[in-house]
Order: structure tokens, then C-alpha cells, then sequence
């Protein structure tokens, strides 16, 4: 299986949504070989690599401690369960410590390390890459990043249990941490341990997630906040709070995906008479979407023929498909049938992650792309950088190999369930999460959050997101606390180095907001 990026998060989901609740036969071997060796695994010990450097950050020079280690998570009988690998970068000189605010980040998956964060976005270090363009086999260059937020918080990149360099210990198993549930509760026992260990319980608090990692951060700040850890701010880059859009039979998924897939089609120049402004743009494809488009989707088979073509044409004018082909797919064109279909034409395909890459395929007779185009142009080039870099600079050594991803056995054996908040009940069909982050704001009137999406990303497209935010139910005062971002970018918002520039200003700013 093709490693994919920190947030494959659709084919994560539909995994998940679609596997029959038992396993197959081979997975039930593997489960019980698993199962037998658990109790020969020898007592993790905390290890950590201290090393020191400076980066320049806005003109500044700023020295910092990097810290590469892991703790042990023990059950209420003191036994370990997990060792948790984490990188946490402290900026040195602070007058007071304890008042510094300090940021948790995370990728997704599920499965994934936070490797992609970490070396792409905000740390002091990143890959260098090509925009929209693969980036070339090694020598890959890793420069500083003088983007980073370590002029605004301490950083501290976890990475889920069985992912990277985190791992089961004792008698756990996978189902342990493998929940919406267990895995929110494995990482607020980290927060609280590594906060407890720094002596950092006054510092101003943050989480910052990417993809399923915006999932954890709704159910985690909420969690946190009840065990008595209220935070300052949360911050989702790229996010998916709602996992119905993957239901079969609902439409809701193709009126929020459509402003991507125009978005899409005029980075690639297939809208007619494309409009300079790609902000205007997407503004009038929104209200289509949510005006003319999703009432007619909404009449199901009683569409009439009159109205389907009217549909249908302006629907072409937004995503460079033809009539014939939308009205074939009854209005209802799928990522994937998208991805495929945009460029057939020239015999390329554009990406998941990000819309803005081409891929070649096998065909171009196929209905969906052999691959995703984003992930070969990059994955490689991460995976090496990091595994260099952990080495070099930081001074970590382990004889296991660090998983980059790790969806066979994490995302495949996901726990989909989640317990909601105010006395919800089970989830029936999807998990949602937006009740929890919204839980959270009204309990807490000073958590701010920032929602940060890029225009090209089909795994979580942003009109997705500002629908799922924009219907938490807030009362007026607490709106003000709800601020969004916009990025002319994909999922990975930081592949895009004009989009990092201004990402790491509109945080800024957000910082000093809710770090008061």
C-alpha cells in the first residue's frame, strides 16, 4: 500500500465507515500474534536528547533548547501502556518560563506522526520545497525556517501512539488508543504529564492541528478543560469536524466541496472567461453552492429537465467539466471522478491533497487517479529530511524505525464511535466533533480559535469547514472568539512559501490575542 500524507483523511474515514465490523481472517492472526507477544515487551524508560540552537525569526535571532525524547503513559495501577515520542522547542532567555505560551501540534490520519508539521511548517527547521512542483530525489535541503513560531511559543510535535517513534508498552493494545475517544484521552495524559514535568501549568496553552489532528483538538480541548486545563487558544489548519460528508445518500458533500473543485479548475485554467480574482470568485461559487445548486440536489429524482440544465450549465462554467459529463453524473461529481476528469484532456490528473499538482496515470481512459499526485511529489523528501535531521541535529537515536504513517494498522482499526457532549449519546452514522469544540467555547468565553484552510485542498475543503463552524449554535459574544483563514494553497497550507509568510502573520497576531 502507497504511503499517503499526514491527512488521508477521506480514505481513512471510509475505511473505517465501510470495513465490516469484523476483521478478515489474516487480521484476526495478526491481532492474536500481536495479543501473544504483548506480554514479552519490555518496560519502555524515558530518554531525552537536549541539544541547542538559534534561528532567525522576523530579523531576530532567537536560541532555543531542542528536547527529543519520549514519556511512558501508565494506567491507574502505575503499569505502562505507551511511550510517546515527542520534539519540544523552548526559546531560551525568557524572563519568566512559566508565562510563555506553549503549543501541543500534531498531524492526523489517522496514523499519521507529526512529522509533516514539524518539518514543514512551524518549527525551526523545514524542507525545502518547489510549490506546486515534485520536489527532486536527495541531497533534499533543509533550511531554517524563518517562518517558524518559536519567536511567539514553545513548541512541543507529539506523535500518536503507534505512529513515529510512539509505541505500545506492557499489555496494551491498539484498541487502546485507536478511538476518536481513546486517542483524545492518550494525549491529554501526555499534555498533563509533560506540563507537570516543565513545570509549565501557567504557561498560556495552544493545540494546533492538522487534518484528523483538527478531529483531536475539538475533543481534546474540551477533555482537558474538564480534567481542570483550560487553554488559551486552538488552532486547525485544514479541517474535517464532521465525518457525514463520506455517508452514502447525503448530498451535503458535494455542495461543500464544490468552491474547491472551482478553485481547483481556475488554478488550472479550465474556467471560461476565468476571472482574475480568485476571492470574488469563490465567494459567488459559495452561493451558488448553497443556493441554487443544493435545492436542486435536494429534490432528488424530481428534479425536473429544465432545471437539471441550468444546474448542470452553471456548474460547468465553475469546474471546466462539460454539460454532457455532469448531467451523466446526475450533478454529483465526486474528488476522486474530479481529480481524473479535469485534465483527462492532456492526460494528467490533479491532486487530493493539493489541486494544484499533476500526476501522470497509467490511462487516461480511468475513472479515478491511480495515485495522488501531492503525495508522490513530497512524501520521499519528508521521510529523509526527517530521519537526516533527527539524527544529525538533534541527536536521537533509536534501533525502531520512525513511522512517518502508519494507516494498515492504526486508521484500519480506528474506533469510529464518540461519546458527545451535553449528554448526547453514541454517534449514529458519522462522528462529529463540532459540539465538542463549541462545548468548549461556551465553558470557557476566553478560548479563541483560528481556522486556517487552503483553496486546492480536496481532502477537507474549506467551504466544508466554514459550514461546520458557522453552525455551532454560539451566541453572538462568543463569534468574536472564531476567527478563519484563507490561503491560495492545499491541505498542506506551508507547501505554498507565499501562504507560510502569510499564515505565520495572521497567527501571530492570533497569538497575541489570546495570550494576553
Amino acid at each position: 500500500m502507497r504511503r499517503s500524507l499526514p491527512a488521508a483523511l477521506a480514505l481513512a474515514a471510509l475505511l473505517a465507515l465501510s470495513l465490516p465490523a469484523l476483521a478478515d481472517e489474516p487480521a484476526k492472526d495478526a491481532a492474536k500474534a500481536e495479543a501473544k507477544t504483548e506480554t514479552a515487551r519490555p518496560a519502555p524508560q524515558e530518554k531525552a536528547s537536549v541539544t541547542h540552537h538559534s534561528v532567525e525569526i522576523a530579523g531576530r535571532r532567537v536560541a532555543y533548547t531542542a528536547t527529543a525524547g519520549t514519556l511512558v503513559l501508565r494506567n491507574d495501577k502505575d503499569e505502562p501502556e505507551a511511550s510517546v515520542f515527542y520534539v519540544a522547542y523552548t526559546a531560551d532567555g525568557a524572563k519568566d518560563a512559566r508565562r510563555r505560551p506553549l503549543t501541543f501540534v500534531y498531524n492526523g490520519g489517522p496514523g499519521s506522526s507529526s512529522m509533516w508539521l514539524h518539518m514543514g511548517s512551524f518549527g525551526p527547521m523545514r524542507v525545502q520545497n518547489a510549490g506546486d512542483q515534485p520536489i527532486a530525489p536527495a541531497p533534499y535541503a533543509l533550511v531554517p525556517n524563518s517562518y517558524s513560531l518559536l519567536d511567539k511559543t514553545d513548541l512541543v510535535f507529539v506523535d500518536a501512539v503507534g505512529t513515529g517513534w510512539s509505541r505500545l508498552a506492557g499489555k496494551a493494545e491498539g484498541k487502546d488508543f485507536w478511538g476518536v475517544d481513546q486517542d483524545a484521552a492518550a494525549f491529554a495524559r501526555f499534555i498533563q504529564r509533560y506540563v507537570s514535568k516543565n513545570a509549565r501549568w501557567n504557561s498560556p496553552k495552544f493545540l494546533l492541528g492538522e487534518s484528523y489532528g483538527t478531529t483531536r483538538s475539538a475533543v481534546l480541548v474540551n477533555l482537558l478543560q474538564e480534567q481542570g486545563m483550560a487553554f488559551n487558544g486552538v488552532i486547525l489548519v485544514s479541517s474535517i469536524l464532521d465525518f457525514a460528508v463520506f455517508s452514502p445518500g447525503i448530498d451535503h458533500g458535494y455542495v461543500v466541496n464544490l468552491p474547491t473543485l472551482a478553485a481547483i479548475a481556475w488554478y488550472h485554467d479550465k474556467v471560461p472567461n476565468k476571472p482574475a480574482d480568485l476571492d470574488a470568485f469563490l465567494a459567488e461559487v459559495r452561493g451558488f453552492a448553497s443556493g441554487a445548486y443544493a435545492q436542486a440536489l435536494a429534490k432528488g429524482d424530481a428534479l425536473p429537465k429544465s432545471e437539471e440544465d441550468a444546474v448542470a450549465q452553471q456548474l460547468s462554467r465553475y469546474t471546466g467539466l462539460s454539460v454532457q459529463y455532469l448531467e451523466e453524473a446526475n450533478l454529483r461529481v465526486s474528488p476522486s471522478r474530479f481529480r481524473k476528469e479535469l485534465m483527462r484532456g492532456e492526460r494528467r490528473t490533479v491532486g487530493r491533497l493539493d489541486g494544484r499538482f499533476e500526476g501522470i496515470d497509467f490511462d487516461a481512459a480511468g475513472e479515478t487517479p491511480d495515485y495522488d499526485a501531492t503525495d508522490a511529489a513530497v512524501a520521499n523528501a519528508f521521510v529523509a529530511a526527517f530521519n537526516d535531521y533527527a539524527a544529525r541535529e538533534l541527536k536521537y537515536a533509536s534501533d525502531e524505525r520512525y513511522l512517518p504513517t502508519n494507516y494498515p494498522n492504526v486508521g484500519r482499526h480506528w474506533e469510529w464511535k464518540h461519546k458527545l457532549p451535553n449528554g448526547g449519546g453514541f454517534f449514529p452514522t458519522a462522528t462529529y466533533v463540532a459540539g465538542d469544540l463549541a462545548a468548549a467555547m461556551r465553558e470557557n468565553p476566553h478560548l479563541k480559535v483560528f481556522s486556517a484552510n487552503g483553496y486546492y485542498d480536496l481532502a477537507t475543503p474549506f467551504y466544508a469547514t466554514e459550514y461546520d463552524l458557522g453552525h455551532m449554535q454560539l451566541d453572538a459574544a462568543l463569534r468574536k472568539n472564531l476567527v478563519f483563514g484563507f490561503y491560495p494553497s492545499g491541505h498542506m497550507i506551508y507547501f505554498d512559501l507565499d501562504s507560510l509568510k502569510r499564515l505565520k502573520g495572521d497567527l501571530a497576531k492570533f497569538y497575541d490575542d489570546a495570550a494576553r
